[in-house]
């Protein structure tokens, strides 16, 4: 290779490299199962929302990979230099229009209009999550912008009241709850102290190749080849949409797929496809 070929291969791999994102520090939830050993009283729980996660670092809106949200100038005016962590959520069932406007370069203000920010955490606030929840409420108040809002976190005192609300969410269209350890530190990455409970099991996966079709759907994708963070590969077929088959998630896009446990192979059990992660590469 020519030296000055090579330099300026050099050169462009470490401004590529330079340009990658850095992820938020962000705290990630593992599965909450009905007889894990929790006692509810110490734990507050949401409505899991099904929008996309979006973390103010003070100057601008990221999602979990780190890639800057093109939000409206108005939409974040005024935000402190606090960090915030909550989601961007129109409405329940809305999820694509969300991530659709969420991926835009330019914001389009009709759609940033009907936005909401939905704020549940101060990830560098001190103190336990209920002092960091009794704070984010006067922060929130403080700014008087009606798209954000501070999650309301219920206390339950039993398995029953906890299924009572379970069953309310997914009656009205929701996605189901999380939550939350009143005395747990903000800690990045997935911990115990945050849990997600959801009508069915769900994970990520890196799309790694494509199977095409057969029958009604020759000419189109049959189904996804992925690998998980285990590095697990397995194939995610049923849940696609016709749209998803014709114009399939490129390789490298990471999935989000329902599950039903595992097989005996230790592999996901009826694996069907969500959606896109929105801030995948």
């Amino acid at each position: 290779m020519r030296p000055l070929f090579a330099l300026v291969v050099l050169c462009w791999t470490f401004a590529a490299a330079a340009q990658e994102p850095t992820p938020p520090p962000a705290m990630l939830a593992e599965v909450y199962h009905e007889g894990d050993a929790i006692e509810l009283r110490a734990w507050r729980v949401s409505e899991k929302f099904d929008g996309v996660r979006a973390w103010w670092d003070g100057r601008h809106l990221l999602t979990r990979s780190g890639h800057v949200i093109a939000a409206p100038a108005w939409f974040t005016a005024g935000w402190p230099d606090t960090v915030l962590d909550g989601e961007l959520w129109i409405g329940r069932g809305q999820f694509e229009l969300v991530s659709g406007s969420v991926r835009r370069q330019q914001p389009i203000e009709s759609e940033w209009k009907r936005m909401r920010y939905l704020v549940f955490d101060l990830p560098e606030q001190a103190g336990d999550f209920d002092a960091r929840n009794s704070k984010l409420a006067s922060v929130v108040v403080a700014l008087r912008q009606p798209w954000v809002q501070a999650v309301e976190q219920r206390r339950v005192d039993s398995i029953e009241a906890l299924r009572r609300y379970f069953d309310a969410v997914i009656v009205e269209g929701g996605e189901g709850l999380m939550l939350k350890r009143g005395a747990s530190a903000y800690q990045a990455g997935r911990s115990a102290d945050l849990r997600k409970y959801k009508p069915y099991d769900d994970a990520e996966a890196v799309v790694i190749g494509h199977v095409p079709g057969k029958g009604k759907y020759e000419n189109k994708l049959g189904s996804l080849i992925v690998r998980d963070a285990q590095g697990r590969e397995f194939r995610v077929g049923s849940g696609l949409r016709d749209l998803d088959r014709e114009q399939p998630p490129a390789i490298g896009r990471t999935i989000t797929y329902a599950y039903t446990g595992l097989t005996r192979d230790g592999l996901p059990r009826f694996a069907r496809f969500l959606r896109v992660r929105p801030d995948s590469p």
